[in-house]
């Protein structure tokens, strides 16, 4: 039977006598810790099997590395030691509890093999050619055996891969990882019989496929991902992405169309969507690329809108939509879509802080779902509690967050919001095209308040007397934060506005605007009116903007600031605001920033004397959010999840 909401997302599909149950797999990811052996833990065997629980058809662990020279980090599954065996195993058992399917990328970083791991000085990597790479680590060209001995590498570690009981494997030709390097004209600088021609470029990929197909057999299902297009101007495009694709068509199961260089800064956030690129980016690659092949394609970057899944199946773009990002903010998204509940799936926002995290804190997490990283911890539940009365103080995105737990734990819950509307600092970003899968987390949280039961007062903003007065076992501090205001001689002027003024559809500020405070709200807010067309100038002191960005976000804001008008004064201080804009003291000395409107971005201050005079109106309280310090939503969704778990 077709499924009466999506019934083109949600038909099976079999390959190679696997059937995957739905058309959404789930893309590859790898793991910022292992053990100290790089075999899995069980914190990472909850974490990928976290992702399969929810619906998806397949579930892939990325960057299993086929030997030691291709190890790019320093946390990635060793498919040349044996010893991974009983880890991949309980890896595809734990999958397939889920009736999931079980996927391993198989990987070579080449040249950027050094790139986070390898310091030693009289280290090499291997590629196409002799050189130097960005890390100042020697990499030497393959000799013709080199390139044999890695070709079986790929094969060895396939052959583990099903021996643990995985039902697909899946080669990375793409994304500047080894394979690619031979396939791009803009990597590999050979004569020989490995680079030149198109053919001779993807010899090394056929030949790790022929050595694949050898080591598992006839009938175990291979994925090939590629990248349609490498993005930049001396690579190639997506027309020699077809002949690339038509050169593998037959030998491979599924064809798996990504975009890109990972290394390259400029198109990672092509290759890994960033928020200010349209959903599905990359959609056009795989649809052109299946106009020419008989094998399945897939498609993915950034697409998490389960509407656009389904008419990418059903027009035929691709046979395979595949998710990472989305599967962390919501690993139950299909199950909601397939049972008519898509209005309360959690879109990911393309924030970052999934990567940040990965790559700085060494640990899974997402700013939406504040269950990514404690998977282990939740597999096993928490227990039972006794019925309490609990008052949470703010309706932002921690508030709303803690109230809906507490309900969901049993208690009596009742919120009180000040203003009209749940959502706290996030209701400015509603009308900002590239912030709308984050307004969305509000729309969603709101409604899991309605349908949990929490008891809502809006505009009440209550005191700790009331509170201490209803007698209640619990109280949650939500008060959120103010803007800093400068002491600015001036700053009372009426040109002065606040990030309230977002919150219409056509803000009421003037042509020119002059934003005060670069830091990313103002920096975010400008990109934003620059869209608009207003002429825009942000007045930052430090020496530089943004700078508490995600550098994966900073790089994308970048690309909008580079193609834009938009005037940044980082190292000025506002001196003084006059009827004609603001006065600035900056590296060249005093200037006059013309404005009609100026936009107050310096930042926010937790409400401490507010949050303060709730403590002791309840036996115990909690601190949720903004009232603690302001920070992001990751932080105060978290903290009201795991406080309220406490209760």
């Amino acid at each position: 039977m077709k499924n009466k909401y999506y019934p083109h997302l949600a038909s099976p599909i079999t390959i190679k006598g696997v059937t995957f149950k739905n058309r959404i797999f789930g893309a590859p990811m790898s793991n910022p810790e292992l053990d100290p052996e790089c075999h899995f833990r069980e914190e990472d065997i909850a974490f990928h099997a976290n992702r399969g629980k929810g619906g998806l058809a397949s579930c892939c662990i990325g960057l299993g590395i086929v030997e030691a020279v291709g190890r790019s980090h320093t946390k990635e599954v060793i498919l040349y030691d044996d010893m991974s065996l009983p880890g991949l195993r309980r890896m595809a058992n734990e999958f397939h509890k889920h009736n999931c399917k079980a996927v391993m990328e198989l990987a070579h970083g080449g040249k950027f093999g050094a790139a986070r791991s390898h310091t030693a000085a009289d280290y090499f990597l291997i590629g196409p050619n002799d050189e130097v790479n960005a890390q100042g680590v020697q990499v030497k060209a393959m000799s013709e055996e080199q390139i044999y001995a890695t070709a079986e590498a790929f094969g060895k570690a396939a052959a583990l891969v099903k021996e643990a009981g995985f039902d697909m494997v899946l080669i990375h030709g793409g994304h500047g990882w080894l394979l690619e390097q031979f396939s791009s004209p803009y990597f590999n600088k050979r004569t020989d019989r490995w680079g030149g021609s198109l053919e001779n470029r993807m010899r090394f990929s056929l030949l790790v496929i022929d050595k694949v197909r050898e080591a598992v057999g006839p009938n175990f299902p291979i994925e090939f991902r590629m990248s349609g297009s490498e993005l930049i101007p001396e690579g190639y495009g997506i027309d020699e992405g077809v002949e690339m694709a038509k050169m593998i068509d037959g030998k491979v199961d599924i064809i798996h169309v990504s975009a890109g260089i990972h290394e390259n800064n400029d198109v990672f956030v092509f290759t890994h969507p960033s928020m200010f690129v349209e959903n599905g980016v990359n959609v056009k690659y795989a649809a052109e690329i299946k106009k020419h092949v008989k094998t399945p394609v897939a498609t993915l970057g950034g697409i998490n809108d389960v509407d656009m899944m389904e008419e990418i199946i059903a027009s035929g773009k691709a046979d395979i939509v595949e998710v990472a990002r989305q599967s962390l903010a919501d690993p139950y998204f299909p199950e909601k879509a397939f049972s008519g509940n898509k209005d309360d799936i959690t879109k990911c926002c393309r924030c970052f802080t999934c990567f940040y995290n990965y790559l700085t804190n060494r640990n899974f997490c997402c700013a939406f779902n504040p269950e990514i990283g404690d998977e282990l911890e939740h597999k096993y539940g928490f227990p039972p509690t006794t019925p309490k009365k609990v008052v949470i103080v703010g309706g932002g995105p921690g508030g709303m967050e803690a109230a809906i737990t507490c309900a969901e734990r049993g208690h009596s819950v009742t919120l009180y919001e000040k203003n009209s509307r749940l959502g706290g600092q996030i209701l400015h970003e509603q009308h900002i095209p590239f912030k709308k899968d984050m307004y969305n987390f509000i729309e969603v949280l709101a409604r899991r308040v309605e349908k949990a039961g929490v008891e809502v007062h809006l505009n009440t903003e209550i005191t700790p007397e009331e509170v201490e007065a209803m007698g209640a076992d619990v109280v949650f501090i939500a008060v959120g934060s103010t803007p800093i205001v400068p002491p600015i001689p001036g700053i009372d002027n009426e040109k002065v506005v606040g990030l309230k003024v977002l919150e219409n559809k056509e803000p009421a500020v003037g042509q020119k605007v002059a934003i005060l405070g670069g830091g990313l709200v103002g920096s975010e807010v400008g990109i934003y009116l620059d869209m608009l067309g207003k002429d825009v100038t942000i007045i930052e002191m430090k020496d530089t903007w943004a700078a508490d960005a995600y550098w994966m976000h900073k790089v994308a804001m970048d690309q909008h600031v580079r193609n834009s008008d938009m005037k940044i004064l980082c190292n000025t201080t506002a001196k003084e605001i006059t009827d004609k804009g603001i006065l600035c003291s900056g590296p060249d000395g005093d200037v006059l920033v013309e404005a009609d409107t100026i936009l107050l971005a310096a930042g926010m201050k937790a409400n401490r004397k507010v949050a303060d005079e709730f403590y002791n109106t309840a036996p115990r309280v909690f601190e949720v959010g903004d009232a603690i310090r302001a920070g992001r939503v990751m932080e105060a969704v978290k903290l009201g999840h795991y406080r309220a778990l406490d209760v």
